[in-house]
């Protein structure tokens, strides 16, 4: 499905306001670690009205927690069935649960954005769903922000291409650039692309592939194709400002940054973000690290706050929809082409 065929509607909400719809039984310590991310982002932001998608008793601890004054920003959307980390995610997606109500509120227009940090799949599958994906795109990408030294290092995708082809690497490249641009105000986002070595011809076929084919690429805002980079780029920062990868390595790389945080190659200070931004579909999507704790809930609800007010994804959008229509009417070619390798 993509954008064309379903788009999202309803009223616009007042300047300055973001209305977030959120999972309250997504991650491994819900909804308690849920309740605390919602309270702690409520103080931070008065202009922040949340919708909470849970348990009635769930909700009522953030509202009973909340002054008098502020309740009136927060309303509830009862569902009691959450998606497992073991679950298939299609089978249950179909059903009303917590991750697909979120999703079903952006597109009825009830909140402008929706943060999960239950399973990734479950998120990213009912946003594609329920949203609908931008014109062209194969699968979705997660986008994180990794802050370094040298300003933020964009991540992708971490966690749904495990199995990833040279077409959606290519595209995530296209939707990583654009979204350095929107999102980062980086002029001309330099995209590298993840292997064993920075030197031409490295890495397995796929990346071999992939790297021959974001060499003929146009990319976004500006952008341009560096050639490879390597793991330890990605918490340094320097050579790119988009870092493009599978989702399978991608997760892998992340996780092992959030291990070493607090060690010297990271911003001092910082640690990577424990949301990432889904691309690639039509509405504004944040999906937590499943062992986020509050400070990381109400982090990913500040991020969804942003990217709406700031309307990263409509522009994330319009500079890459052309490219991602003409790169997905030209998907036929292959690895073996790529390569120039005979039949």
């Amino acid at each position: 499905m993509t954008r064309s065929d379903r788009s999202p509607h309803g009223g616009q909400p007042p300047s300055g306001t973001a209305r977030i719809a959120v999972d309250l039984l997504g991650g491994d310590s819900a909804p308690a670690v849920v309740v605390d991310g919602a309270l702690r982002a409520c103080s931070a932001d008065p202009d922040l009205h949340l919708l909470l998608v849970g348990p009635r008793e769930s909700a009522d601890e953030v509202l009973g927690a909340l002054a008098v004054g502020d309740r009136e920003r927060v309303s509830v959307s009862v569902v009691d069935r959450t998606v497992g980390m073991g679950d298939a995610p299609m089978r249950h997606v179909r059903r009303e649960s917590t991750v697909r109500a979120a999703a079903e509120a952006v597109y009825a227009g009830r909140a402008d954005a929706m943060v999960s940090a239950g399973s990734s799949g479950a998120a990213v599958a009912a946003s594609a769903h329920v949203l609908g994906r931008l014109p062209g795109v194969r699968r979705p990408g997660l986008a994180a922000h990794v802050p370094t030294a040298h300003g933020p290092v964009l991540l992708l995708d971490v966690g749904v291409t495990i199995d990833g082809t040279m077409l959606e690497l290519v595209q995530h490249a296209v939707l990583g650039a654009a979204y350095a641009a929107a999102a980062l105000g980086v002029a001309d986002p330099r995209v590298g692309l993840l292997s064993i070595g920075s030197e031409p011809g490295k890495g397995d076929r796929l990346r071999r592939a992939v790297a021959v084919a974001l060499s003929d690429t146009a990319l976004p805002a500006g952008g341009r194709y560096i050639g490879l980079v390597e793991g330890h780029d990605v918490p340094l920062g320097g050579p790119a400002d988009v870092v493009v990868t599978d989702g399978f390595t991608g997760n892998i790389l992340l996780k092992g940054i959030e291990g070493a945080t607090g060690r010297p190659a990271l911003a001092e200070g910082a640690r990577p973000a424990r949301g990432a931004a889904l691309l690639g579909v039509a509405g504004t999507v944040v999906v937590c690290h499943g062992s986020a704790d509050g400070p990381d809930i109400a982090s990913g609800i500040a991020l969804a706050a942003r990217l709406h007010r700031e309307r990263v994804i409509p522009a994330v959008a319009g500079l890459a929809d052309d490219l991602l229509t003409e790169l997905s009417s030209a998907g036929g070619l292959t690895i073996r082409d790529a390569l120039g390798e005979r039949s």
